[in-house]
């Protein structure tokens, strides 16, 4: 039977995480959570603990992708769900992802969530993801900045780090197509902790352009490179 382990980075999301571990473990064939815990300040470890997840703990915060590296290093798994901390129990819905990487039909299957729940980023920080992501890869997603995910080991392997921050999820789908693997989106609903709009919320999706940018950049770069 193949062996799946969920890796969910979280900063800071008590109140959430311990939900969404038990959704995550509540799906069938799942077998284990790993709870990177990115330096929280808060009891988002504690609560991931008590829900069944394998904590990991960052001394300091060092991002999503450096935490994602973490977390997929500890588990031996054929097949890895990359979730986020705060969806709660709408974690459940994931099942839709991991069926088509079971089955042998896709080596990624990215979460889509319906356009009814509003573009991330209100649409500026999606929009440019989606466009370099088509440039680069010729290929044009929906959701290019979800990153609620299922993937073969095999894929993780040989595309090698996460992008930094908040890139991860673009220079991750970039690299697995062009690298040749079956990428797939999934219609999935699914629900974030809102962002809002006020200064802090403003403040992360500039963070949040800044890195997919530099992921696009430096994929650009290695694409003039090659022979």
């Amino acid at each position: 039977m193949t062996r799946v382990t969920a890796v969910v980075p979280a900063r800071n999301e008590s109140g959430r995480v311990g939900a969404t571990v038990a959704a995550l473990l509540g799906i069938e064939g799942v077998s284990d959570v790993v709870v990177v815990d990115d330096g929280s300040t808060d009891g988002s470890a504690a609560e991931a603990e008590a829900a069944g997840a394998r904590v990991i703990r960052l001394p300091r915060s060092r991002g999503k992708g450096a935490a994602l590296d973490e977390g997929v290093a500890a588990t031996d798994a054929e097949v890895i769900m990359l979730v986020d901390a705060d969806l709660a129990g709408s974690a459940r819905a994931l099942a839709a992802v991991l069926g088509p990487v079971l089955d042998g039909e896709a080596d990624l299957a990215i979460a889509a969530p319906p356009r009814a729940g509003g573009p991330s980023g209100f649409g500026l920080v999606e929009s440019l993801a989606r466009w370099g992501i088509e440039r680069l890869a010729a290929r044009r997603l929906d959701r290019p900045l979800s990153g609620q995910r299922a993937v073969r080991r095999e894929v993780l392997g040989s595309i090698g780090r996460f992008a930094p921050g908040f890139g991860v999820d673009t220079g991750f789908t970039l690299d697995a197509l062009r690298a040749g693997y079956r990428v797939i989106e999934v219609p999935c609903s699914f629900t974030h902790a809102a962002t809002g709009r006020h200064a802090a919320g403003f403040l992360h999706r500039a963070r949040q352009g800044a890195d997919v940018a530099r992921a696009l950049a430096v994929r650009t770069v290695r694409r003039r490179k090659r022979p």
